[in-house]
């Protein structure tokens, strides 16, 4: 299950800045790719010496660089440190806890954002923080592991479909975050079948199984709130601010990627409200099922009291023959038949009336 907090106290006593990575070990080596690229020439490449970085910020093509394996920590730090970037965003790029935020520094943009995978065969929920630094002709890309969310926006841009290599590296940047609020509208319709499945469920026969999956899609929910919300900013301030690092031209598309987040957000804030109302329905339905059964097991009580009192009376086997008040049943021949047509047909006449009371 995702944890809501992650734990902090590595950098409990360290100076702002320092370089501790905060998040799930793996066993994942750092990596990197670079990508060069414009109108007409495209290169992936992978390189090797990390002190000569600083040459690509100010190269005539487009840079982007994809960096994975953030638990190296002296590694990212020794590469952050060629590009110049400020310790306080390398202490966020290796704190994977980060809220997503856009922070504006002299050279450069730093964004932090939430990818949430869905796993279709656990039915369970992975986040993953990505963070972006935006320079004047390049872009940096930091995974805690080795992703393929953005596999389609390298095809695209080795193809040379669309407008993406015709552009600038802000609009790269708008393209792979498009990609990140898409990849919320795919968890969204697993989740929403899988409520849909849920609602059936309780209608027919919860179980306490049924209860502890609410819990688990409720706690979901809060953490895809926790990080749709803040990408909404995270995406108005790139389309309110002003700077230099993102173009007019890119801002009508952010226009359309904040009303794309509006979207995501409201459909999450509609599973909130379906899933809360769900734990309502769930102990009312277990509520009207031990109804019916205390109410079975009311009827056959009151169906024998009567028979137990019938019963009882005529086993009390008193001999009558010395006194006044007679018994005669005692000695009828046809007594037993009589008492057991008495019961029968006590029985009967209650389940009418139960019938027509329409208590069963």
């Amino acid at each position: 299950m995702l944890k809501l907090v992650k734990t902090t106290s590595r950098k409990a006593g360290l100076s702002p800045g320092s370089p501790v990575f905060i998040g799930e070990k793996v066993t994942e080596k750092f990596g990197l790719d670079m990508v060069d690229y414009n109108a007409d020439n495209f290169s992936v490449s992978t390189p090797v010496r990390l002190d000569e970085f600083h040459l690509l910020k100010d190269t005539p093509s487009n840079t982007w660089i994809r960096v994975h394996g953030l638990h190296d920590a002296a590694t990212v730090d020794k590469f952050c440190l060629s590009f110049g970037l400020h310790p306080l965003t390398i202490e966020d790029i290796l704190h994977t806890g980060q809220r997503p935020k856009i922070d504006h520094y002299e050279d450069y943009l730093f964004l932090v954002i939430n990818l949430i995978k869905y796993d279709d065969a656990t039915r369970e929920m992975s986040m993953e923080q990505i963070s972006f630094v935006l320079g004047s002709s390049y872009l940096l890309t930091f995974h805690e592991k080795d992703s393929d969310i953005f596999n389609d926006i390298l095809a695209r841009l080795q193809n040379n479909k669309g407008r993406t290599r015709k552009m600038g590296v802000d609009y790269l940047l708008y393209a792979l975050l498009d990609r990140v609020v898409d990849n919320f509208f795919s968890v969204l319709e697993k989740i929403g079948e899988e409520v849909e499945e849920l609602e059936e469920e309780l209608i027919a026969d919860p179980s306490p199984e049924t209860l502890q999956t609410i819990h688990s899609l409720k706690r979901e929910m809060i953490l895809l709130r926790k990080s749709v919300w803040p990408l909404r900013e995270v995406i108005n301030g790139l389309q309110r601010d002003e700077t230099a690092f993102m173009g007019e031209s890119v801002r009508v598309y952010l226009k359309d990627l904040y009303d794309h987040t509006i979207q995501v957000l409201d459909t999450v804030e509609t599973f909130r409200d379906i899933i809360s109302g769900m734990i309502d329905i769930y102990l009312s339905s277990v509520s009207n099922r031990m109804n019916e059964v205390m109410k079975v097991l009311t009827i056959f009580a009151v169906i024998f009291i009567p028979l137990t009192f019938i019963a009882g009376l005529y086993g009390m086997n008193f001999n009558t023959s010395q006194s006044p008040f007679n018994m005669p049943e005692l000695n009828w021949y046809f007594g037993y038949p009589f008492a057991l047509l008495l019961m029968a047909g006590t029985t009967i006449t209650m389940l009418i009336y139960f019938k027509k009371k329409k208590w069963f």
